[in-house]
């Protein structure tokens, strides 16, 4: 038989198909009709053509894509510097960044020693050092995304994105900035190259609940977590030998209840004498005048927090630089048992590693703890508060500020009920990180003074 032209060939060729390879033609056809009847709405998202394959994203880049990160897109940032807590910030930022131009962040280079200003001192350390890159992913699964430099295929040359600064350089024209990169031609790059400061200090376009969704899917590497677990039980297992000798009152504890859990306080206490001479100038540029707290008014309060189980162990997250300073172990009210690295004997642990990864540990002691007490004007008191927030959410709890509840947490430099120190929940309903980058004396629990 002679076939005149594409049409009749075609049609030739579909009736004398197999009858069940025709059926799902078919039924393929009946299926993608319907889908164009019934969801309309994919026109409101752009369609790009990569490669033969059609790439649908959402074309509003402050929320993404609905259908995941794209995968063959990248972002790559400077390396994260300064302390841990920053660093988790930055990191935070860059992976909000790379989502807001619907892109896979490239697996950035964190830093294990503190240096402010020195970057060239600065040690570099591989993000998945320190956090479980497949855990993170599996996490944040279409929300945010890692990428290896392997994954990288060099199709196209890296377009250099240089990040403004200083006062001319608003958060308008930062947000303009990212727009105009998230579409042709900047978009058909391959990787964007960010150049300039720290990710810390790049404008923030992010409401609180996208940092703690990023935050959470955080979880460190196995070598680390047992370290957090060794520390852990250590301050149990000195508090379960205290009470087994007393109760508060200073009597012998009755048996049935050493089988109840040994609480431990965790208090973030912020006296070096960097830290002093920083929040003194604070205080009078904010002129909030209840910022810095010294050792007694910390002592004190932490004595009076309401509800307090005696006796306690209380776990004192301290610069190394304090360890030899005895005096922070005096003046606590009867009860309260203060440990520090050295007396606990666990400084040995904490030795074997970098600054950022002593650091790491002790955020989890003090996240973990049954009370957590710090400064509402430390990076790293406001992040273990919004990681303790997020966990009293997931319980199902309504009001958050009952002074009754499990994993209450605590600002001492704010003075609460009873002369103790204010109760402090993070807001989660916040717009941007800024109370919790710099610090507030709002602590979402009572007014807040000035």
């Amino acid at each position: 038989m002679e076939v005149s032209s594409n049409g009749q060939r075609s049609i030739y060729c579909l009736r004398h198909l197999n009858p069940k390879i025709f059926k799902c033609l078919a039924t393929l056809l009946v299926l993608l009709i319907f889908r164009v009847i019934l969801f309309p709405t994919i026109s409101s998202f752009g369609r790009i053509e990569e490669n033969g394959l059609v790439v649908v994203r959402n074309l509003s880049p402050l929320y993404g894509s609905d259908f995941g990160i794209r995968v063959d897109k990248f972002l790559e940032v400077p390396q994260i510097v300064w302390g841990l807590n920053n660093q988790k910030i930055a990191f935070a930022r860059a992976c909000l960044t790379a989502r807001m131009l619907n892109r896979t962040l490239l697996m950035p280079s964190l830093s294990a020693s503190l240096f402010y200003k020195e970057v060239e001192r600065l040690e570099p350390i591989s993000f998945d050092k320190i956090f479980r890159f497949e855990e993170f992913n599996s996490r944040c699964n279409g929300f945010v995304r890692l990428g290896r430099y392997m994954n990288i295929s060099n199709r196209t040359k890296p377009i250099e994105l240089s990040k403004g600064s200083g006062r001319k350089w608003t958060i308008e024209r930062d947000l303009e900035q990212l727009e105009e990169y998230s579409k042709e031609p900047f978009d058909q790059s391959e990787v964007i190259r960010i150049v300039g400061k720290n990710p810390f200090l790049w404008h923030d376009h992010w409401p609180v609940k996208d940092y703690a969704k990023v935050f959470e899917c955080l979880v460190l590497v196995d070598e680390i977590e047992k370290e957090v677990d060794k520390v852990i039980s250590r301050i149990r297992e000195v508090g379960s030998k205290v009470r087994s000798k007393f109760d508060s009152d200073g009597t012998v504890v009755q048996s049935e209840n050493l089988l109840q859990p040994v609480p431990y306080v965790a208090v973030h206490m912020r006296i070096e004498i960097d830290w002093m001479i920083h929040c003194k100038k604070l205080e009078q540029r904010s002129k909030i005048n209840q910022i810095c707290s010294s050792k007694e008014e910390i002592m004190n309060r932490v004595g009076n927090i309401l509800g307090m189980k005696m006796p306690a162990v209380v776990y004192l997250a301290v610069a190394d630089s304090l360890l030899n300073d005895s005096s922070i172990l005096k003046g606590w009210k009867e009860g309260l048992l203060p440990f520090e690295k050295k007396k606990l004997g666990i400084d040995k642990i904490y030795k074997k590693y970098p600054y950022l990864i002593q650091s790491a540990i002790d955020y989890e002691v003090c996240l973990r703890a049954d009370v957590f007490v710090g400064n509402s004007f430390s990076t790293f008191s406001s992040l273990v508060v919004l990681g303790r927030t997020q966990k009293l959410m997931k319980t199902g709890v309504v009001d958050l500020c009952d002074t009754n509840l499990s994993w209450p947490s605590y600002a001492y430099n704010i003075l609460g009920d009873s002369n103790g120190p204010r109760k402090w929940i993070s807001n989660m309903s916040d717009t941007n990180l800024k109370n919790i980058s710099y610090g507030s004396n709002d602590t979402s629990c009572g007014k807040s003074p000035r």
